[in-house]
């Protein structure tokens, strides 16, 4: 059986942060797939803050995009939303644009952000047992604004659930998910691969996809673990990622660094040669991390002293809210 930690410890990009920020649980909501694209999203934009949303979706926008790139994104991203944005997606952007009152230019963009700033550290791990468990956190500026905005979220086809999420709200994609009795998701941003506003000309250009809908279309989709490795290693992406897979079998964990069109390298589980956890931050493994955020050592260090006959739910948890595992900006 494969457990998914599904953790959003919202980062500041100061390590001292996590002492001061109350952590409660994210709301809940289900999402029927059956419905219109257009109208599925209402159940949880009906509780959430109109105002609130359009001033978040704002400040990262003009944070993330320099003002002329946006200028002349905008054109490019109608063009992007009309021809090149598949079903449901089109729909379920235009849904929120029309609820929430934000131009359909800008929920689209907002999508595209978030790609761009998935700075965390996501661990997969198997007990003595051949119980898989997988965890991540996740570091945001602006972890304030966003924490208001976190959800959990149902997917449900004919009345049972599809697949589950950690996501925002007013985001469509998925950054952390889970397929019941299949396998669970997570992605790490690639950090040699931060100019953003190129991953949105690509995928203008040419036929690449979010990260975050890569995801969601594999959660529902795929038909088992394997199924899932096939998909999200061979689709085009709009930015370079690390995805992170782990599956209901003794062996089923993987870490695959992506380029935006093939494998770079796949990292397996592997216990009985030893290799019984997979640890990733935003680094290609192959090469030391950065002194200012070496996240990498301190995982590792904390997995190994828990121990694979320790490790499980609750102590993956504590390993993942270490506080230096969170990202430094300064």
């Amino acid at each position: 059986m494969a457990l998914l930690c599904l953790l959003l410890l919202l980062g500041s990009c100061y390590l001292s942060y996590p002492s001061n920020l109350k952590y409660s649980a994210a709301p809940r909501y289900n999402i029927s797939l059956d419905d219109l694209p257009e109208q599925r999203w209402e159940p949880v934009l009906k509780h959430s803050n109109y105002s609130h949303l359009k001033e978040t979706a704002n400040m990262l926008i003009n944070t993330f995009i320099p003002e002329g790139v946006l200028e002349a994104l905008q054109p490019l991203a109608k063009i992007y939303l009309t021809f090149y944005v598949g079903y449901p997606y089109a729909g379920e952007i235009r849904g929120i644009s029309k609820i929430v009152g934000l131009s359909t230019t800008k929920v689209l963009l907002l999508n595209l952000v978030y790609e761009a700033v998935i700075y965390c550290t996501s661990i997969v791990a198997e007990d003595e047992n051949g119980k898989v468990f997988m965890g991540r956190n996740m570091d945001f500026l602006f972890q304030k604004e966003l924490a208001e905005i976190v959800v959990d979220v149902d997917f449900l086809k004919n009345g049972t659930i599809a697949y589950t999420a950690t996501t925002f709200i007013g985001y469509i994609g998925i950054l952390t998910g889970q397929s019941p009795h299949k396998f669970a998701i997570s992605a790490n941003s690639r950090e040699q691969d931060s100019y953003w506003w190129q991953n949105a000309m690509a995928a203008l250009l040419r036929n690449s996809s979010p990260i975050s809908w890569v995801i969601r279309d594999t959660l529902s989709e795929a038909k088992d673990y394997t199924d899932a490795l096939n998909k999200l290693s061979t689709r085009q992406l709009i930015s370079d990622v690390f995805f992170i897979l782990a599956g209901t079998k003794s062996g089923e964990g993987v870490v695959i660094t992506r380029n935006r069109s093939s494998v770079a390298d796949t990292r397996f589980l592997d216990h009985l040669g030893g290799k019984w956890f997979l640890v990733q931050t935003n680094y290609d493994p192959w090469n030391e991390p950065p002194k200012y955020d070496d996240r990498r050592t301190p995982a590792t260090k904390a997995v190994n002293e828990t121990g694979q006959r320790s490790i499980n739910l609750d102590s993956l948890y504590k390993v993942v809210s270490v506080v230096s595992f969170f990202l430094s900006l300064v």
